[in-house]
C-alpha cells in the first residue's frame, strides 16, 4: 500500500509522514531527501545550474538510498550535510530539472516497489504515484507554517525572524506552484488536513484513522 502526503513546506509533512510510518509499520521515503542530495552533489562537484543536462545526468548516476534515518550519496551519509541553508537554497534548481525530475519520480517509484510506503512531498500524489491507494493533502496557515519553521530553525541554532522565514516561505510556494512538472496542488482525490492548532501527535492520530479506511480487505 502507498500513502502519499504532499503539501508545502511548513505544514510539517516530513515529521508526520515518518511517524505515520513507524505507527503503520510502513517504511518513509523521503523525496525531499533526494532533490536535496542532488542539490549537495552538483554544489561539490562545481556543476553550473545552468547546465541542465549536467544536472540531470548527475541525477540519473548518483546512488542515492537510505539506511534508516541516514540519506547515503555513493554510500557517504550526507544527512546533516543536505539540511543545511546552503543546500536548502540550492535545491529548486533540482526541483525545476525536468529531466532530474524524471530520474527521481523513476527512482521513487522503484524503491516503493512492492513495499507498503509512506511517501512524502510536493509531487508524490499527482506525479510519482496517481494510483496510490491514500493521498493526503497536508496544510496550515502561511503564519503557522512560518512560525513552525522558525522555531525548527531556531531549534538548530540559525536565528531568523518569522518575518524573514515568511518572506522566503511565500516565494517558495510561489516557484512550487507555477512549476512546469510536479507543481505543487492537491490530487483531485486527495484528502485536505489542515493542521493550524493541532500538535503532531493529534495530526498522525487522524491520518491514522484515515488510511485505516483505506486498507485493502483482509482475505478471508
Amino acid at each position: 500500500m502507498i500513502v502519499t502526503i504532499d503539501g508545502p513546506a511548513g505544514a510539517g509533512k516530513s515529521s508526520v509522514a515518518q511517524r505515520l510510518a513507524a505507527r503503520l509499520g510502513f517504511r518513509f521515503l523521503d523525496t525531499g531527501a533526494m532533490y536535496r542530495a542532488v542539490a549537495w552533489a552538483a554544489a561539490r562537484e562545481a556543476i553550473s545550474w545552468e547546465d541542465e543536462e549536467a544536472v540531470a545526468a548527475l541525477a540519473a548516476r548518483l546512488r542515492l538510498s537510505f539506511d534508516g534515518q541516514r540519506v547515503l550519496v555513493d554510500g557517504q551519509d550526507v544527512t546533516e550535510s543536505i539540511r543545511s541553508p546552503d543546500v536548502t537554497a540550492l535545491t529548486r534548481h533540482v526541483a525545476d530539472n525536468v529531466q532530474a525530475r524524471a530520474h527521481l519520480v523513476a527512482l521513487q517509484r522503484r524503491l516503493a516497489q512492492g513495499q507498503d510506503i509512506v511517501t512524502e512531498g510536493r509531487d508524490q500524489g499527482t506525479v510519482a504515484f496517481p494510483e496510490a491507494a491514500c493521498k493526503i493533502y497536508l496544510t496550515a496557515s502561511p503564519a503557522e507554517r512560518a512560525r513552525r519553521r522558525q522555531a525548527e530553525l531556531a531549534a538548530g541554532g540559525q536565528l531568523v525572524s518569522v518575518a524573514e522565514v515568511r518572506a522566503q516561505q511565500d516565494q517558495r510556494d510561489q516557484r512550487d506552484q507555477r512549476r512546469a512538472v510536479g507543481a505543487l496542488a492537491p490530487a483531485p482525490d486527495a484528502l485536505i488536513v489542515p493542521t493550524d492548532g493541532l500538535t503532531l501527535d493529534q495530526v498522525v492520530d487522524r491520518l491514522v484513522s484515515l488510511v485505516r479506511t483505506h486498507l485493502p480487505p483482509t482475505p478471508p
